[in-house]
């Protein structure tokens, strides 16, 4: 009998993985540039949550990437972006909107590739309801990821140095942005649109324009 329980009990423990597994949601944002494919972390409800209902609305379709700067990042989700007029400053839509509560993790970094909630500066660091970056980024070296620790209190394992020593990113922003999930697939496009032509703002001189959908099973 308690070897049967047992055995119970680790069958609804892999079962309890498999779902939680099979559930994680993934986007896939489409752009003049190509096909980006985002994961969203479980471990970010809040945000995973508000993204995928935006996503389902169709909130995104027809926006900008409207803040685009190489070896830094690219920013979208500005509803005030859509059918924009040549030249018009954007940036400053979604404010009307309830702001997120900041979800902080020592294990989620602003890796190449990350995907992060845009905010203010409110004290509380609380993210926009609906603008969003993906991280491109540039590789660190030791000395610049130490400063940053001493700076801001955060520390790095060893896996995540040689992330951003390797793969790069934008270390500086953590504990500071939430970052909500990671590029699966597409990150030659975060660079193909990094490079496009800005104007004075940062916005690309040729829009870039998204559409987004839930990734089906």
């Amino acid at each position: 009998m308690k070897k049967m329980k047992t055995l119970l009990a680790a069958l609804m423990i892999i079962l309890f993985a498999m779902n939680a597994s099979a559930q994680t949601v993934r986007v896939k944002i489409s752009t003049d540039s190509g096909v980006i494919i985002v994961k969203l972390y479980d471990s970010t409800p809040l945000h995973r949550d508000n993204f995928v209902k935006l996503v389902k609305q169709g909130f995104y379709d027809s926006l900008l990437f409207h803040r685009v700067i190489q070896g830094f990042m690219i920013q979208g989700g500005d509803p005030l972006s859509k059918n924009a007029p040549a030249n018009t400053a954007l940036g400053m839509g979604g404010g009307d909107m309830d702001r997120i509560p900041a979800e902080f993790r020592d294990g989620i970094i602003h890796k190449k590739g990350a995907l992060a909630a845009a905010r203010d500066g409110n004290p509380l660091k609380a993210s926009s309801a609906c603008q969003f970056y993906i991280v491109q980024g540039k590789r660190s070296t030791d000395a610049e990821l130490g400063m940053i620790e001493q700076r801001s209190g955060v520390k790095y394992t060893e896996e995540q140095r040689e992330i951003y020593k390797s793969m790069g990113g934008t270390p500086f922003l953590d504990h500071e942005y939430t970052v909500f999930g990671e590029v699966e697939t597409g990150l030659e496009v975060i660079d193909k649109i990094a490079a496009v032509k800005t104007q004075p703002g940062d916005r690309p001189v040729e829009d870039v324009k998204m559409t987004m959908k839930i990734v089906e099973k």
